[in-house]
């Protein structure tokens, strides 16, 4: 089959960041599918992936973390799907990833595609809507109200893949008032169009951003990017008993500020259900159907922005070095193999 991948970390501007592969078919684990890749998109995670990972015993590293495809066929022990089913998702850390012809994936990780929605729109969801899905309703808990807090959201990064969907997620199943940054006509035009109430810029003060707005100190802030950067800013604005969720890898976390405000502070990782195989590994699963029919309901959207064309290395190392410019709008999917 045909795959892309990588022998050794290197930066994206070396071709050898990633290469193209000829590598042997895949054989399913007993609850596995093995889908045949129609589409997939990229991630931030791809990115540092390549750029931390030393693959080992001289195998090439597949990476890859979100796809939409058809399944081929199911592990001896799979019971959700059956060949044929359309589905997508966003694949596990520990495993090979999405960039092949062939993939092998957890059916409890797997829902099925949004039947109104192309393989290329499909692909540009799972990750992004698991992680937000998860910050928002398993980590923030935003239906529950802080009293005497600002009954907002404040989403650092409104416009990148997790802040893009999230917006949609908060404004249409909560009555929350959807604060977002950007820092760009552009990326605030999109974010506004994905229902944000109001956009603020990142690149000033976020403290008195937000305070101009007058809604009261918010009770929610998730930071989807720079969170190391914006940590006074949130400390200063978000409210007493607030809850702070983030995703991002800053270089330290120094939450001390926080104490005086008791703000409780929620890390989100979507693969940490799939990498402990926790007992509730299937909700996301479950997750992405609800997706997926919120989707062909009209109430959701694709964050699809762009196509970068079919998969290939060398327009994975197209978007890998947008993705690492900090300036993508929405998600970049590749479709069909060359």
């Amino acid at each position: 089959m045909q795959a892309v991948g990588f022998h050794a970390s290197l930066p994206v501007e070396n071709a050898e960041a990633l290469v193209d592969l000829d590598l042997a078919d895949p054989v399913p684990n007993p609850r596995d599918l093995r889908v045949r890749v129609q589409a997939v998109s990229v991630n931030p995670v791809d990115t540092k992936v390549r750029a931390r990972t030393v693959p080992a015993g001289g195998q090439p590293h597949i990476l890859g973390y979100d796809a939409a495809g058809i399944v081929e066929s199911v592990g001896a022990e799979a019971s959700l799907f059956k060949p044929g089913d359309a589905v997508f998702y966003a694949g596990a850390l520990g495993r090979p990833g999405t960039n092949a012809e062939l993939h092998c994936v957890d059916e409890r990780i797997v829902g099925r595609k949004p039947a109104s929605l192309s393989f290329a729109e499909a692909a540009a969801l799972p990750l992004t809507a698991i992680t937000a899905w998860e910050a928002l309703f398993d980590r923030l808990d935003v239906r529950r109200p802080v009293a005497g807090a600002g009954h907002a959201l404040l989403i650092i990064g409104g416009a990148g893949g997790v802040g893009s969907i999230a917006t949609q997620l908060a404004r249409r199943l909560t009555d929350l008032t959807v604060i977002t940054t950007a820092s760009r006509p552009e990326t605030a035009a999109w974010s506004r169009d994905l229902g944000a109430h109001h956009v603020i810029d990142h690149s000033r003060p976020l403290g008195a951003e937000v305070a101009a707005l007058g809604l009261g100190a918010p009770a929610f802030v998730f930071s989807t990017t720079a969170t190391d950067r914006h940590m006074a800013e949130i400390a200063g604005l978000i409210a007493p008993q607030g809850r702070f969720a983030l995703i991002d890898d800053p270089a330290s976390l120094d939450v001390l500020p926080f104490k005086r405000k008791s703000v409780s502070t929620h890390w989100e990782f979507m693969f940490t259900r799939s990498m402990f195989e926790t007992a509730d590994m299937d909700a996301q699963g479950r997750l992405l159907d609800e997706v997926s029919r919120l989707v062909d309901a009209g109430t959701l959207r694709t964050t699809f922005a762009e196509s970068f064309g079919p998969i290939s290395a060398a327009n994975l190392r197209r978007a890998h070095a947008l993705i690492e410019s900090g300036r993508a709008k929405g998600k970049i999917v590749l479709d069909g193999w060359a």
